[in-house]
């Protein structure tokens, strides 16, 4: 990792390089959107912990946004809600001062996740309102059982468990999210029906998994795949998924409850 001080400060530095392409591949998904402002709930003012280019952030109301990749500030839209460059563990603000907290796709940069949830319930008074990966249910898609579980076992250090945030989060309600076949967020394991699109460096490029793993091994994984796609082999195996309308591969909605 080139001696990083901290996994946080190393990811900003990551998201410096993979962030320019990121808002055209990692588009919002409407269905995703719908889940997180549903529980959102009534809150008037959201704190966006690793904000990135501000997918996910409700329009109607006062967000503060916090990003530590300044690549990924500079891709904000000029309507998104002006972001403070800082991180997850050092949050810019008050002692209760918002009314929810949201964290999409983040806490597995975050260097200390402890830290930053002890941040998160410091500043929020209402509710905290996460989308994560259970990298357990994450590890059996065909993606990294088969092909690269090296993603599964990188993800367990990275991700928190449903265990540990069940134990650190008070009143939390942990939802499956279906993604969807035509899911627009192409995050890793969102192409779990179109393996074709792992192929494309562009895809890649948005999600920081293909450049935390060492080169060799993701070249070897996607040859391998190349040649089962090319052979029917990919489909003679998992062709069913191709007409699954969504499926379960391990993203889930946890909301905690403050109040």
């Amino acid at each position: 990792m080139n001696n990083p001080s901290s996994r946080a400060s190393w990811t900003a530095s990551v998201y410096d390089r993979i962030g320019l392409n990121y808002s055209q591949v990692r588009r919002p998904d409407p269905r995703f959107e719908a889940a997180i402002w549903n529980a959102l709930g009534s809150a008037k003012s959201v704190l966006n912990v690793g904000a990135g280019c501000g997918s996910y952030e409700p329009a109607d109301r006062e967000v503060t946004a916090v990003e530590p990749s300044p690549v990924m500030i500079a891709q904000r839209p000029e309507s998104a809600a002006p972001a403070i460059q800082g991180a997850a563990e050092a949050l810019p603000l008050r002692d209760k001062s918002v009314d929810a907290t949201m964290c999409v796709f983040t806490m597995q940069h975050w260097d200390n996740v402890q830290q930053g949830l002890d941040e998160v319930l410091r500043v929020t008074c209402d509710r905290v309102v996460i989308l994560t990966v259970d990298p357990d249910v994450m590890a059996r898609m065909w993606l990294c059982n088969e092909y690269l579980p090296e993603i599964g076992e990188h993800d367990r250090h990275t991700f928190p468990s449903m265990e540990y945030l069940e134990a650190r989060l008070p009143h939390l309600h942990i939802g499956t999210v279906p993604v969807p076949a035509d899911c627009t967020d192409g995050f890793c394991i969102a192409f779990w029906n179109r393996p074709e699109a792992i192929l494309d460096p562009r895809v890649r490029q948005a999600s920081s998994i293909w450049h935390l793993l060492p080169a060799v091994v993701v070249e070897e994984a996607l040859a391998r795949l190349h040649r089962d796609l090319e052979s029917g082999d990919w489909d003679r195996r998992f062709g069913q998924l191709r007409r699954q309308a969504a499926l379960d591969v391990g993203l889930r909605l946890a909301v905690s409850e403050l109040t």
